[in-house]
């Protein structure tokens, strides 16, 4: 199987059969924005660089009219937690579950599953970041490019910028045009899907289509250990020590991430 063989490290592309799934029909993602909390609603103008600073402006329209207008509004949306909702938590049990017994067999217990429907307008852009989870992203509508730099190289993301993030800090990573030609370009169509590693810096431009796009992401007891670990990290470079970066799967991290939690569990850390 494509997904075992390449999981958890190696960005590869699977297929699906959702694109025509009534759940996932811009009318039912505009009545599913009405249900979810605010804090589960992202969206923002589409028109973006590469890289950001802070949170890009929005449009002034509604969620729901941001989704039913995709087409022309110029716009870039995120429901997150779907699984906040039963019908759409079973459509992500169902879509794990194929996979289930293939993530535990090299990370551990599939932790934490998530459910984030981006919806977006032709030629719009998601900036350069990273992201905590293992990812799949599905194709419902349109197209996509991501384009993915290697995990845990600090030329991409530097190890501050991890320890930061990991003690709150935002996900959204400095540009440079100078790190384009360490990125692969993966394209993806409706009908396919692209498996993303923990932590891999992507930034996506989307086609002369709108989009919409599923990501169906969890977390492992490895990504937690290597979280941890660089919880512990910044614990020792505010000492003034220079920390080692956690090793990447499938080396551990437990020993960092294990002392890590102990000064957390007596109240050294919050």
């Amino acid at each position: 199987m494509q997904f075992a063989k390449n999981y958890p490290e190696t960005p590869h592309k699977l297929t699906h059969n959702l694109r025509q799934h009534e759940l996932l029909a811009l009318d039912a993602l505009a009545a599913l924005a009405g249900k979810l909390p605010s804090r589960s609603i992202e969206y923002n103008r589409g028109d973006l660089p590469i890289g950001v600073e802070g949170k890009p402006g929005t449009t002034g329209l509604s969620i729901e009219d941001t989704i039913r207008q995709v087409a022309t509004s110029n716009s870039w949306a995120v429901l997150k937690n779907i699984e906040q909702v039963p019908a759409y938590e079973a459509l992500l049990r169902r879509l794990l579950d194929e996979i289930h017994d293939e993530i535990e067999a090299k990370t551990g217990a599939m932790l934490r599953p998530q459910g984030f429907i981006f919806i977006s307008s032709p030629d719009a852009v998601t900036p350069y970041h990273f992201d905590p989870e293992h990812n799949i992203l599905l194709q419902i509508k349109g197209g996509k490019t991501m384009t993915q730099f290697p995990a845990g190289d600090a030329k991409y993301a530097p190890d501050e910028v991890h320890e930061t993030y990991h003690s709150g800090g935002a996900r959204e990573l400095v540009w440079s045009d100078n790190l384009a030609t360490g990125g692969t370009e993966i394209a993806i169509t409706a009908g396919e899907a692209l498996f993303v590693p923990v932590m891999a810096p992507h930034f996506v431009r989307n086609g002369p289509e709108s989009s919409i796009s599923l990501s169906i992401t969890w977390r492992s007891d490895w990504s937690f250990e290597e979280a941890d670990a660089r919880g512990l990290n910044r614990i020792l470079r505010k000492l003034g020590i220079d920390p080692a970066a956690p090793g990447r799967w499938p080396r551990s991290n437990r020993g960092k991430a294990y002392a890590y939690r102990a000064l957390r569990k007596v109240g050294f850390v919050s």
